[in-house]
This record gives structure tokens, C-alpha cells and sequence, in this order.
């Protein structure tokens, strides 16, 4: 009997300490993330934990890297993971200086993730966001806006620079496993004089652009007058023509038959006879 009840506590014990190993050993990959398993005597596994809980050996750790979109910021206010000022400025092909605020997306591609956790020596999705992902934001975003005027930056070409930006980064980040959904500058500013510059020649712009609008206007004003001219002189020509043609067939109809006819029915409407051997005529 007291043989039974201490094989009973042991396997007990045994069980709770299962369990207690298990719960110990036992890690969750939060949703829209992905764990990359190091083992410590053998490195690298190559294994990939998907959202869940996982029984991890001792022996073995995982690293979390977001394969959902995560939004960031580099800006002057406190959005966000920006809690400071995080702005920079950025040079323009004629040698002016922007300031620029920046937020974008990004996620860890799914199917390269154990090579983005060797390349970055196993560190954590935030801490190559904050060493890396950011500080290459700032240095390839100067390399695009180096190829545009601070004119185009301030006037019509500002979409085509974030659309550029947008392709560049895309490109720039993909072989390190890391992609950019979305880019975009949410603010652009300039010192005083250089602004004070822009808006002189915007001003020039658009005085030469209503220039060309209201000559534009004119000259179909023109040509519409010029055309309604045409019209008219047409429309006279056909309507003398007309009356021509009409004068014409009736001089071709009246004959000295047709005379002679008249003057015989006037002749009788009126009672006039006509004497013969003198030139008179009796009413």
C-alpha cells in the first residue's frame, strides 16, 4: 500500500513537471507574424513557425519577424514609432535643401525570412527596422529627390517624384527579404527664400499659362467670327443667285405674245377701245 501511494506521487510529480516543461517550453507566434527558429548548437534550422504555439526545445529560439503590413513614420510630430523628430532633409538637383516628413509600410517577405535572420545576425524584425530599414529610408530617399529641381518638387512633378521614390525603394529593399507597400512624403518645406523663389516663378508660370489661354480664346473667338462671316457671304450669294435665276426665267417667259395678251385683257377690264387710223384711245 505505501509501496502504490509512492509510485502514485511520483508519477504525479512526473506529470506536473511534464506539464510545467511543457507550458515552460511552449512559445506563441502572434498573428501576422513568423518565427524563425536558431538552434544554438547547430545554428539555423531553416524552419519557419507559422502563427500558433509551438513546443520550442531549451535548446532552441525563435525570432519574430511581421509578415502583415507595419506602418512607420520619419516625421517632425509624434505619430506613431516616430515619438521624436524624426524629419531630415534631403538635397535637390539644384543644390537647395528640403525638409521632409515620410511615412511608410512594410512588411518581411514570408519566403526569405531565415536568409533576412542571417544576414541581420539574428536580429528582431523592430531592430532591423530601427538600424537598417530606417536609416536606408533617409539615404535612398536622398538619392531620388537629388534628381529633380526644387521647382518640380514644389510644382507639377510632385507625384512623379513619390511614384519614383515609391519604385525606387521597392526595388532597393527587395533583396534584403523586406517589403515596401507603401511610401509617401506627408510634407515638404524649404527655407523662406527659396520658397519666396518658387512662388515668384509659380506667379510667372501662371500669368504665362492665362497669357497663352486668353490668346488661344481669341484666336478661336477668330475663327469663328470668320467662319459665321463665311457662312453669311455664302448664304447672300445663294439668295442672289436664287433671285437672279428667278428674275430671269420670268424675263424669258414674258413674250410679245404674252404682251399683246396682257394689253387685251386690259383693254377689256377697262372698257378702252382703240380707234382705228388715230393714235387715240376712247374711254
Amino acid at each position: 500500500m505505501k509501496t502504490g501511494k509512492i509510485g502514485a506521487i511520483f508519477l504525479a510529480v512526473v506529470v506536473i513537471c511534464i506539464l510545467v516543461g511543457g507550458f515552460i517550453c511552449c512559445e506563441r507566434v502572434p498573428t501576422g507574424y513568423v518565427g524563425v527558429v536558431y538552434n544554438i548548437s547547430g545554428g539555423v534550422t531553416g524552419d519557419v513557425y507559422t502563427q500558433g504555439f509551438h513546443i520550442v526545445p531549451p535548446t532552441k529560439n525563435i525570432t519574430l519577424y511581421s509578415i502583415g503590413i507595419e506602418q512607420s513614420y520619419l516625421t517632425s510630430e509624434d505619430k506613431g514609432d516616430s515619438p521624436k523628430d524624426e524629419s531630415f532633409t534631403t538635397p535637390t538637383a539644384d543644390g537647395k535643401s528640403l525638409k521632409v516628413d515620410l511615412e511608410f509600410s512594410y512588411r518581411f517577405d514570408s519566403e526569405t525570412v531565415a536568409d533576412t535572420f542571417t544576414r541581420f545576425k539574428g536580429q528582431s524584425g523592430k531592430d532591423i527596422k530601427d538600424t537598417f530599414i530606417k536609416p536606408k529610408m533617409i539615404a535612398w530617399t536622398q538619392e531620388v529627390t537629388a534628381k529633380y529641381p526644387v521647382t518640380d518638387v514644389f510644382g507639377d512633378k510632385r507625384q512623379e517624384l513619390n511614384n519614383s521614390l515609391d519604385t525606387y525603394l521597392k526595388a532597393k529593399f527587395k533583396p534584403y527579404g523586406i517589403v515596401i507597400d507603401t511610401v509617401n512624403f506627408t510634407n515638404i518645406s524649404t527655407d523662406e527664400e527659396t520658397q519666396a523663389a518658387i512662388q515668384k516663378k509659380v506667379n510667372a508660370q501662371q500669368e504665362l499659362e492665362l497669357a497663352r489661354i486668353e490668346k488661344e480664346t481669341a484666336l478661336v473667338q477668330a475663327q469663328k467670327e470668320k467662319e459665321v462671316a463665311q457662312v453669311n457671304a455664302e448664304s447672300v450669294k445663294i439668295q442672289t443667285e436664287a433671285e437672279a435665276a428667278r428674275y430671269k426665267a420670268l424675263s424669258e417667259q414674258i413674250t410679245p405674245q404674252l404682251i399683246q395678251k396682257w394689253e387685251m385683257e386690259a383693254r377689256k377690264a377697262h372698257g378702252w377701245v382703240t380707234v382705228q387710223g388715230a393714235n387715240t384711245v376712247i374711254k
